[in-house]
């Protein structure tokens, strides 16, 4: 049986007041320290040597978890650091992490690590429930309240895929290691979905026992703040203080979900895009966004701008590959340079805008990402970790193929797809519930 956190008893005004979640653009805080990691061979030891001296408590919340190679030495020390005592909470998507073998939630749970699966999925009857198709696709966890991680790598092996298998190829990803005031809002995120994976595996049983009694209704309110990621006034105070500190890395969580936060990652996105001066480089292996994002694109492109998109060039899924093609003519002749990763699988979502201006997360640029899916990302404005991405970014752009005007057919077939594949793609939002803006 659940019990209610102690908070939950004070009075209510402990809740109340402005939280960094109530604003619909990013609210930037100083004071923090940004390591940029490149794939699980940097994320993964950081994460591990972290929880490994971890005091107090672990929260995790994962898209997809694999217990097989690099992966499973981060799962060892999430169940050593609960056998010694430490608070160890994991929350992992039911449709990334569905065919995570039994044994390895077993083997947490009898740890002490306390696992909930956010909305569990139902292969039978699961796609006809629209519900369902609005997954929590985080990548984030915080040890001791006091270092996070937030990027676009799932706790899986770099060389191992769940639909292709082992390769000897490195999966391109990205994740930033951040110490500071920024932790908190990312603690919140987590804590929330956790809370709401947790009442997702059994609503009636956990909200029972919260409903009597005295104080029942001031219970139910502090549950609901929980679940929408408010901060308390205590907490509230020195993030609100560190919001003024100019140095020495600003930065803002940014989220998408779909309560208030519904456009704020995209927004964000296309205001620096229509500020860029110089150059605009992104990476990300889903590409299809709204209209919108495209026409800033174009537009900044139209102005001078250097536009550079790096997209897949070995395909994990062929849809996916689908949708991105079906625009590279548009964007080619408004001037928008596409390159193809050749190297190995890419699955990082980072975006940089000229020197100082850069965000990395899970949110791709593509219709599950931008108004279905449960998002965050990190933006940075920062020029010192900028320079350390663009010459990561420089590398991955050399270990890949531009794709030449000439090379595409513009013949009545093409043109036929890419409406095809527009329809499509607005019928699933609708059957989701969501107004099309593609």
């Amino acid at each position: 049986m659940a019990t209610v956190p102690p908070q939950w008893e004070e009075d209510e005004q402990t809740w109340l007041g402005l939280a960094w979640y109530a604003q619909r653009k990013p609210v930037f805080t100083g004071g923090n320290r940004l390591t940029l990691l490149r794939a699980g061979k940097q994320l993964f030891p950081a994460m591990r040597e972290h929880i490994e001296r971890a005091q107090h408590s672990v929260w995790i919340a994962m898209y997809l978890i694999s217990p097989f190679g690099q992966s499973s030495t981060v799962l060892q020390a999430l169940q050593q650091a609960a056998r010694r005592g430490v608070k160890v909470h994991l929350v992992a998507d039911g449709v990334g992490s569905h065919d995570a073998p039994s044994s390895m939630w077993e083997q947490l749970r009898a740890a002490g690590v306390d696992v909930v699966i956010f909305r569990p999925f139902h292969r039978l009857w699961g796609m006809f429930k629209t519900s369902e198709w609005r997954r929590m696709h985080f990548k984030l966890c915080v040890v001791d309240e006091e270092v996070a991680f937030i990027g676009g790598i799932n706790l899986i092996d770099d060389r191992y895929d769940l639909h292709h298998g082992w390769s000897d190829d490195i999966r391109l990803d990205y994740a930033v290691q951040a110490k500071g005031p920024i932790g908190t809002p990312v603690l919140h995120a987590i804590r929330a979905m956790w809370t709401r994976g947790q009442f997702g595996k059994d609503w009636r049983d956990e909200l029972w026992p919260w409903m009597q009694g005295a104080h029942r209704m001031r219970r139910l309110r502090g549950l609901w703040q929980q679940a929408r990621m408010r901060l308390t006034p205590s907490e509230q105070a020195p993030f609100a203080k560190a919001a003024s500190n100019p140095h020495p890395t600003r930065c803002a969580f940014v989220l998408r979900d779909n309560l208030r936060q519904r456009r704020t990652i995209e927004r964000a996105a296309i205001q620096a895009i229509k500020q860029a001066k110089r150059e605009i480089d992104i990476v990300t292996p889903y590409f299809y966004p709204a209209r919108q994002l495209r026409l800033a694109l174009r537009h900044a492109a139209a102005r001078g701008v250097r536009v550079r998109l790096l997209l897949q060039g070995r395909v994990d899924m062929p849809i996916a590959g689908i949708a991105a093609r079906v625009l590279y003519d548009e964007l080619i002749r408004h001037g928008i340079q596409i390159y193809e990763y050749q190297a190995a699988f890419l699955h990082a979502k980072v975006m940089r805008v000229d020197d100082d201006w850069a965000t990395v997360g899970s949110s791709n640029l593509d219709p599950l990402s931008l108004v279905l899916n449960a998002e965050a990302n990190l933006i940075i404005r920062d020029k010192a970790f900028t320079r350390v991405l663009i010459h990561a970014l420089e590398d991955d752009f050399g270990a890949s193929k531009a794709v030449e005007a000439n090379s595409l057919d513009r013949n009545w077939a093409d043109r036929l797809g890419h409406w095809l594949f527009r329809m499509a793609a607005k019928l699933y939002l609708r059957l989701a519930g969501i107004s099309g803006r593609y």
